[in-house]
């Protein structure tokens, strides 16, 4: 019997990913677990394994190709398997189905040589005795530059691999005066024989996700913002002392590890900062558990991997946890189980410049802490103006779940431990 392999949803909110590579071809034997394709999708990339054994009979997509959640990746020829034993592959529930589906490799995703296939608008009529069409074949970033430009890619001669149209050749055609560049759009703008003023490249899996899920917090939670700002000249002198020590095993000691000890701590006490309302069931979802999201900046964009359950571990695990999943960001190694699972984040855009914000929440958590630039400025203690290191912070909320009173009272909770830092181990 045949069975169709359907793209399995593998959590996380998961709509649709990019086919990035295939590992099987058609007539391939596969055994139960082995790697059928890399798909890029949110923001890691996911090697999907075979749910059967069987021989391909078919591939559905290409390189390149966006595939939608529930759509047919393979087809198997599972051979040997007639009669009821058919019956029960067939009834199988779709959880065996997605069973063992992983995430593993790295951010790589398909560029410039990746080929589409061709859509309707690299496709043209032959002559008038045939009515075989010719389809222009182009790579995803080439194709997105000639509607840009408005440039009938079918006018544009591919140098590519099978003739196939590339970013370069777009680029070529739009220069040279000597081809006669057919305008899809009569508001089109020819571009200038000596430069390019744009440059046009197809929204990742990554991009697509960062700005559907900013839209859904701005639309769905009731964002308030409160700004403070702490002095940590204690929580300096404590952090250079232990500094050198842990480096000699290889841990960063970073005044985020303290922070994200000092939230959680903080959150065990304010419970509503670590919830999530449900509208449609009228729940308020009040979490007993504490993991953190970080927010990482890596060249693909933002990622928030979570360091969980940051109640019960020290500051200097916390410290080792981040320099691990900060590596495995900028490597694009992180997997879904790194991120899943988050009750709150922290971003910490300071280390690049700012000294306030409003974050958007990470939705459907209730908030998230931006922490700003430390600066050193003079400040008042004891009726006396000294030097001081200040840190600012910015905290948003979504005010459906939290309340002015308990926000405030949460984030004096934060910088009592931040400025007398021996609290946090005495808790």
């Amino acid at each position: 019997m045949r069975y169709i392999f359907k793209f399995p949803d593998i959590g996380e909110g998961l709509e649709e990913g990019t086919i990035v590579e295939w590992h099987v071809e058609k007539g391939q034997s596969v055994k139960m677990g082995d790697s059928l394709v890399t798909m890029e999708t949110d923001k890691v990339v996911t090697a999907i394994p075979s749910p059967r054994d069987g021989i391909i009979a078919a591939k559905f997509g290409k390189v390149g190709e966006t595939i939608h959640v529930g759509s047919a990746l393979v087809e198997i020829d599972m051979e040997g398997v007639e009669g009821e034993a058919a019956v029960a592959e067939v009834n199988k529930p779709e959880a065996v189905e997605e069973e063992g589906a992983g995430v593993v490799g790295t951010l790589e995703v398909a560029g410039n040589s990746a080929v589409l296939s061709a859509s309707k608008e690299g496709v043209s009529n032959t002559s008038s005795d045939s009515n075989k069409t010719v389809k222009v074949f182009a790579t995803p970033v080439a194709r997105a530059l000639a509607k840009e430009s408005g440039i009938d890619i079918n006018n544009v001669k591919g140098t590519g691999p099978a003739g196939r149209v590339t970013k370069d050749d777009i680029l070529r055609f739009a220069t040279d005066k000597s081809k006669p560049a057919t305008s899809i759009s009569s508001s089109a703008v020819s571009l200038p024989a000596s430069e390019n003023l744009v440059e046009i490249e197809p929204l990742s899996q990554m991009r697509k996700t960062i700005a559907r899920n900013m839209i859904q917090s701005k639309h769905n939670a009731a964002h308030m913002t409160v700004f403070e700002e702490v002095e940590i000249s204690e929580l300096d002198r404590i952090r250079k002392k232990y500094k050198e020590i842990l480096s000699q095993n290889g841990i960063k000691l970073t005044y985020l590890a303290f922070i994200v000890k000092a939230v959680a701590l903080s959150l065990r006490k304010f419970r509503a900062l670590n919830a999530e309302i449900d509208m449609e069931k009228g729940n308020m979802i009040y979490k007993k558990y504490y993991n953190i999201g970080i927010a990482i900046d890596t060249p693909k964009g933002l990622v928030v991997p979570v360091i969980r359950n940051a109640d019960k571990i020290s500051v200097k695990e916390i410290a080792s946890q981040i320099q691990e999943i900060s590596d495995k960001a900028r490597d694009g190694k992180l997997t879904l189980d790194d991120m899943k699972d988050g009750t709150f984040t922290i971003t910490s855009y300071g280390s690049i410049g700012g000294l306030f914000a409003v974050p958007v929440i990470n939705y459907p958590q209730a908030a998230i802490l931006g922490i700003g630039r430390i600066s050193k400025r003079p400040v008042v203690k004891e009726d006396a103006v000294v030097p001081g290191l200040v840190l600012p912070l910015s905290l948003s909320v979504d005010h459906r779940i939290a309340d002015g009173g308990e926000t405030a009272r949460f984030v004096n909770s934060v910088m009592d431990y931040l400025a007398e830092p021996v609290s946090i181990i005495m808790d």
